[in-house]
C-alpha cells in the first residue's frame, strides 16, 4: 500500500476508522481539534456517528453509554479537556469497559498554553481519576507508529476490556508524515456476551455498572481488575532500546522527545562517546525490565522530557538505585535541543554532575 502524507490528527482519524471506530465523542481544544473536524466528515462516509458533545464531561459519559453496548468508540481530547474527562475514565475503568481515549498534550497546568507538552504523564500513567484503576497508554514517536498503535489499541482494549490511552503531544498531532495503513496482525478477540445489546428474550438482561455497596464485593472486584492489569504487564510491554549493554550513559525518553534525544546520540556517536536509549512505547505497563539490561558500568541515566521530571520516577525504580538518574527538561512549550543533551551527557561522562 502506498504512503500518504497526513497532519499528525488526521492520521488518527483516518487509522481509528480502519479499526472499526464508528463512534466518536468529542469536544474542540487546540492542538487535537483537527481530530474531531476528520471524523465529523469522515465517520458518516461509514455509517458511522460524529457528535459533539456540550462538554468533554458529557463526552465522556457518551463514550460509556457506547462502549456499554459493545461499540468501537473513541474520543480525543488535550490535556484540560482530559482532566475534565477523568471521572468519566474512572468509570470506564471500573465498569471495564474498551474504549480508545487520545490526549494530544499542550503545556499546563490549567489552561498553560497550545504549545506542545508532555506533562500529563503523571495523570496517564497513575490514574487521574478515583480508585485503584489502570489505563494501557502508549507514547508514539512519529505518525506511522500513532496509526499502528491506535489500530493495535482499539483490540486491546476490546481484548481486556479496559480503556486505552495514546498519549502524543502537540507536535506530533500537528506535524505532517508519509504513513502506510498496513494490516495488522489479528488477535483473537472475546464475545462481547457483556454488552447492552438488548436480549431478544433469550436471556438475561447485561448490566454494566461500577458500584458495589457491599465492601467485599467491591474487593472481590478490585482483586479481579488487579489480576487483569498484572496480565497487561506480563504481555503488553512495548519498548525500543539502542546500544544500552556497552554505553556509558542511557538516555531515557519518549514520544517526540526521543526523537531530538537520537539526534543528540547520532552526534555524540560520532564524538567516540558510547550513549545509548532505552524509549518506552508503553507508559503503562512501564518497561521496567528493560533496564536491567544496561551495561553495569554505566555512568548514569539521563532523563529527558518535556515536562519537569515527571517519568524520572519510574526510571528509578527501574533501575533499583544501581545507577545515578539525572534529568534534563524543557517547560511550558518549549522543546529540548539535540545540543542541550550533548552538553548534559558529556557533564555526566566527564563526572561533573
Amino acid at each position: 500500500m502506498a504512503k500518504v502524507l497526513m497532519k499528525g490528527n488526521e492520521a488518527i482519524g483516518a487509522a481509528a476508522i480502519q479499526a472499526g471506530c464508528r463512534y466518536f465523542f468529542g469536544y474542540p481544544i487546540t492542538p487535537q481539534s483537527e481530530l474531531p473536524e476528520y471524523m465529523a466528515r469522515e465517520l458518516p462516509k461509514v455509517g458511522g456517528v460524529f457528535l459533539q458533545a456540550e462538554s468533554e464531561i458529557a463526552a465522556i459519559n457518551m463514550v460509556y453509554g457506547a462502549a456499554g453496548a459493545g461499540a468501537r468508540v473513541m474520543t480525543s481530547s488535550s490535556s484540560p479537556g482530559i482532566s475534565l474527562k477523568q471521572e468519566g475514565i474512572s468509570y470506564l475503568a471500573g465498569a471495564e469497559l474498551p474504549c480508545l481515549i487520545v490526549n494530544i498534550m499542550r503545556g499546563g497546568p490549567g489552561l498553560g498554553s497550545i504549545q506542545p507538552s508532555q506533562t500529563d504523564y503523571f495523570q496517564a500513567t497513575r490514574g487521574g481519576g478515583n480508585g485503584d484503576y489502570r489505563l494501557v497508554v502508549y507514547a508514539p514517536a512519529n505518525i506511522q507508529e500513532m496509526v499502528d498503535l491506535i489500530i493495535e489499541g482499539f483490540d486491546v482494549a476490546d481484548q481486556y476490556r479496559n480503556p486505552v490511552m495514546i498519549l502524543g503531544d502537540g507536535m506530533i498531532g500537528q506535524m505532517m508524515e508519509p504513513v502506510e495503513f498496513k494490516t495488522p496482525k489479528k488477535r483473537e478477540l472475546p464475545e462481547k456476551d457483556w454488552a447492552t445489546t438488548g436480549t431478544g428474550g433469550k436471556r438475561k438482561p447485561n448490566i454494566i455498572n461500577s458500584l458495589y455497596i457491599a465492601p467485599e464485593d467491591l474487593e472481590a472486584h478490585n482483586i479481579r481488575l488487579q489480576a487483569k492489569y498484572q496480565k497487561i504487564r506480563e504481555k503488553e510491554v512495548k519498548v525500543e532500546s539502542y546500544k544500552i549493554e556497552d554505553a556509558d550513559v542511557v538516555i531515557s525518553a519518549y514520544g517526540t522527545t526521543s526523537r531530538i534525544a537520537k539526534t543528540a546520540i547520532a552526534k555524540l556517536e560520532k564524538e567516540g562517546y558510547k550513549v545509548g536509549l532505552i524509549r518506552p512505547i508503553t507508559l503503562w505497563p512501564y518497561p521496567y525490565d528493560e533496564f536491567k539490561k544496561i551495561n553495569p558500568n554505566c555512568k548514569g541515566i539521563l532523563t529527558v522530557e518535556m515536562n519537569a521530571g515527571q517519568m524520572v520516577d519510574d526510571v528509578k525504580i527501574a533501575v533499583e538505585g544501581k545507577f545515578p538518574v539525572h534529568f534534563y527538561g524543557r517547560m511550558g512549550g518549549m522543546v529540548p535541543t539535540p545540543e542541550a543533551i550533548i552538553e548534559k551527557v558529556k557533564k555526566i561522562c566527564g563526572g561533573e554532575i
